[in-house]
C-alpha cells in the first residue's frame, strides 16, 4: 500500500485477524456491511496461529484443541469448511508414567480411558470412569461428589479460586492429580489458585456432564494458520476487504462520529464503525492513544488494569522412528499436560509420500517455572519425562527439536475478574471491543473468542437497526440432565 491512502467505503473496522475478528467479519459482512479487517501480523488467526520455523524448516504452532459444547466455533468452522480439518475423537487417554525418574528399570505406562457408554448424561462416562485404573476407589467417590455441585450449573459468581473448591469438597491428592489437573490446567491454562471455581466448574458442566456430545474432543488436522485461512476466505467471499502486515498506530474519533485508525504506513481507515478485536494489552495501547479526557478511554482503560496472562510453552520433536500409535495423550505426574502426536493427527493433510519417524508435540500448560528456563534445560525435562511414558525415546535419534514460549497466550479468569470484563459495545459511540478476555461468558477459549467475536457483531448490528442475531445456541442437556441442567 503506498503511504497516507485512505479507505472510506466500509460500515465497520474491524483490527485483529483472530478468532474473534474472524468471526465478526463473517457475521457482518455475511448480514450485509462492508468490513475491512486489519491484522499486524502476516497470517490469521490470532495467538492460534502457526508459522515456517527458519531453523526447523518445519510448520509449528502451539496446538489448540476444541470440544463439541463449542457450538460457535464448531458453527464458524461448518460455514468456511474448516470442518473438513477437524479429527474428532471420542476417548481422552490419560497415561501414568511407568518407570520412575530415578529408576533405569523399564516398566510400561499405564493407561486409562474415558469415553461415553451406553448410560444416559450425566453418567454417559461413568462405567469407564469407574474401570479407570489411575484413581483409587476413594479417589473416584470423592470426585462423584464434587461433581454433583456442577449438575444443575456451575456458579453464576467467579469470586472462589478452584483451589478452595478442592479443599472445601475435600479431594484426595491423587484426585487432584490424576483428574482435576490435567482437565482444569490444561483447560483453562492456570494453576488452580488464578482459576475461578466459576469456569472450572462451566468446564466441567458443559464438556463432562451435560451431554456425551459435548465432551468430544476435536484437533485441528492443519496448522493452526492455515486452519483460519477458510475462515478470512469465507469473509472475503462475502465482501470483506482483507488487510494483512497493517499494524495500526492510533485511532481517534472524528466530528460526525467517525472513527479514524490509522496504520504504521501511513494508510487511513475511516468508519462509522471500529471493533477492537485484540488481545487486552494491545487494546489498551490503542485506547491510549485517545485524548486523556476521552470517555472511550476512561470507561475502559483502568479494567484493563486487572487482566494478566498465563503463558504455554510447546516442545516440538523429531524422532527416526516411531514412539507411539497414540493421537493424543494427558500424561499425569509430569510437567507435560498433554502429548500431540502430529504425524498421526495430519496424516491426511498432506499428499507427500509418508516419511519414516514421527512428530511430537508436547504441551506445558501454565508454564510460568519454563518461561525463565533456557531452551536446553526444558528440552532435557521433556525427553527425560516422555520416555518416562514411551521407553521407545530411548533408542530412538532425535533429529531436531524446537521450544515455542507463549509468554502472553492465554489471559486468566482470576476469581473476581468478571467485574471487570467489558461487553462488546461497552466504550460507546461506535467503538466496539473483541476476544475472548471480553464478556463473552467464556474462559479464555477459542469459543470465547468466536462468541465475542458474533457478540459484538450483534451490538453493531443492532446499533444499525438490524435485529440480527449471530450467537448458536449452547448444546442442550442430554438424557437424565434434561431434568437437571438449567
Amino acid at each position: 500500500m503506498s503511504a497516507h491512502r485512505t479507505t472510506d467505503d466500509v460500515d465497520v473496522v474491524i483490527a485483529g485477524a483472530g478468532a474473534a475478528g474472524l468471526a465478526a467479519a463473517v457475521a457482518l459482512s455475511g448480514a450485509g456491511a462492508k468490513v475491512a479487517l486489519l491484522e499486524r501480523k502476516p497470517f490469521f488467526g490470532g495467538r492460534a496461529y502457526s508459522y515456517a520455523h527458519p531453523a526447523l524448516d518445519e510448520v509449528i504452532d502451539s496446538q489448540h484443541v476444541l470440544l463439541g459444547c463449542c457450538t460457535n466455533l464448531i458453527d464458524l468452522c461448518n460455514l468456511s469448511g474448516a470442518s473438513r480439518h477437524i479429527r474428532w475423537y471420542d476417548s481422552i487417554t490419560f497415561l501414568e508414567p511407568g518407570t520412575e525418574a530415578s529408576s533405569s528399570e523399564t516398566k510400561p505406562s499405564r493407561r486409562s480411558d474415558i469415553c461415553p457408554g451406553l448410560l444416559p448424561s450425566p453418567g454417559h462416562s461413568a462405567l469407564s470412569f469407574l474401570r479407570a485404573p489411575m484413581l483409587s476407589l476413594a479417589d473416584k467417590s470423592r470426585i462423584a461428589l464434587g461433581l454433583l455441585d456442577f449438575l444443575r450449573a456451575y456458579p453464576t459468581i467467579d469470586d472462589e479460586p478452584f483451589s478452595a473448591w478442592l479443599q472445601r469438597t475435600h479431594q484426595t491428592d491423587r484426585a487432584i492429580r490424576h483428574f482435576w489437573e490435567p482437565i482444569i490446567v490444561g483447560t483453562l491454562n492456570d494453576t488452580f489458585d488464578r482459576c475461578s471455581t466459576r469456569y472450572a466448574g462451566q468446564v466441567f458442566h458443559e464438556s463432562f456432564m451435560k451431554s456425551a456430545e459435548g465432551g468430544r474432543l476435536g484437533i485441528p488436522s492443519q496448522p493452526l494458520s492455515e486452519f483460519y485461512s477458510s475462515v478470512a476466505r469465507l469473509a472475503e467471499h462475502q465482501g470483506t476487504s482483507l488487510h494483512l502486515r497493517c499494524s495500526i498506530d492510533r485511532i481517534e474519533q472524528l466530528p460526525g462520529s467517525v472513527w479514524k485508525v490509522t496504520a504504521s504506513d501511513g494508510t487511513i481507515h475511516r468508519a462509522p464503525n471500529l471493533l477492537l478485536a485484540l488481545p487486552f494489552e494491545q487494546t489498551a495501547r490503542l485506547l491510549t492513544t485517545l485524548p486523556d479526557a476521552s470517555e472511550h478511554r476512561q470507561r475502559i482503560v483502568p479494567s484493563l488494569a486487572h487482566f494478566t496472562h498465563a503463558p504455554i510453552t510447546t516442545i516440538h520433536l523429531w524422532f527416526d522412528r516411531t514412539i507411539t500409535d497414540l493421537d493424543h495423550a494427558a500424561l499425569l505426574d509430569t510437567r507435560i499436560q498433554w502429548m500431540f502426536n502430529k504425524t498421526l493427527i495430519r496424516r491426511f493433510e498432506t499428499s507427500q509420500a509418508a516419511t519414516p519417524g514421527q512428530y511430537l508435540e508436547l504441551v506445558i500448560s501454565a508454564s510460568f517455572p519454563e518461561l525463565q528456563q533456557p531452551r536446553e534445560e526444558i528440552l532435557a525435562a521433556a525427553l527425560a519425562e516422555l520416555a518416562r511414558f514411551f521407553p521407545g525415546v530411548r533408542a530412538a535419534k532425535l533429529l531436531k527439536a524446537g521450544v515455542l514460549k507463549e509468554a502472553r497466550a492465554t489471559f486468566s479468569v482470576t476469581p473476581g475478574l468478571d467485574c471487570f470484563r467489558p461487553a462488546a459495545d461497552a466504550p460507546g459511540d461506535g467503538l466496539y471491543l473483541a476476544g475472548d478476555w471480553t464478556l463473552s461468558g467464556w474462559p479464555s477459549t477459542m469459543e470465547g473468542a468466536v462468541r465475542s467475536g458474533r457478540l459484538a457483531a450483534e451490538s453493531i448490528a443492532r446499533a444499525a437497526g438490524n435485529a440480527a442475531e449471530f450467537l448458536t445456541p449452547a448444546l442442550p442437556a442430554a438424557g437424565l440432565m434434561k431434568f437437571f441442567a438449567r
